[in-house]
């Protein structure tokens, strides 16, 4: 039982993280960019640990009783997830048009750590995905086996961003050729505006 509420945890945690979202997104920039990526990546699984654990233990409940909060939240996603898709919009266009890819300049540690809390903390489907989903799946646990659910949620989230993060590094010299990384800024841009449509029609129906 407990064996199996670890493999629960892990295959849910890793059906809500793999999806391509902001998160994804700019480790994926960072691994390509070799730019702190390692430590973006402690990042992500720091701050999913986090939200995970808060919803298992109980905030999906709180979250899910305060539509004011999720509201705020909602509309601070959308217009960040719209500025995130225009921005990867422009830079694949210059990419097409100069036949070459603007010369990245290395982000601080500090801007890359501002830039990661915002990724995470200003987009509901965080939330969504890790407190309100994860969390109220553990939820149904109890004792050792919610131990075990949280324990493996955490883990996927450590093995996919670790994952992310050296596969970009590794295959950073194709990924950054010019056609390829404005196709991969172009679906980046594309997944955001996406997502933010997907969540504002989420408000409205709300």
């Amino acid at each position: 039982m407990i064996i199996l509420a670890a493999l629960k945890g892990f295959t849910l945690s890793l059906s809500m993280i793999i999806p391509i979202g902001s998160q994804n997104s700019m480790l994926l920039s960072q691994g390509i960019n070799k730019n702190h990526h390692l430590m973006t990546a402690g990042l992500f699984i720091l701050y999913d640990a986090f939200l995970i654990s808060l919803g298992v233990l109980g905030g999906s409940l709180i979250l899910s009783a305060n539509p004011l909060l999720f509201t705020l939240l909602t509309w601070g996603g959308i217009l960040f997830l719209l500025s995130y898709g225009a921005m990867s919009f422009k830079t694949s266009v210059d990419g097409i048009k100069t036949g070459k890819n603007k010369i990245q300049t290395q982000k601080s540690w500090k801007v890359i750590v501002l830039t990661s809390l915002i990724v995470t903390f200003l987009n509901p489907h965080a939330y969504i995905d890790t407190v309100m989903v994860i969390g109220s799946v553990g939820g149904q646990y109890n004792g050792d086996s919610k131990i075990y659910f949280l324990l493996g949620a955490i883990t996927a989230s450590f093995v996919w961003f670790s994952t992310l993060a050296l596969s970009a590094a590794k295959l950073s010299v194709y990924l950054s050729k010019p056609k390829v990384k404005s196709t991969i800024d172009f679906v980046i841009g594309l997944v955001m505006w996406f997502i933010a449509w997907s969540l504002f029609k989420t408000w409205l129906t709300s």
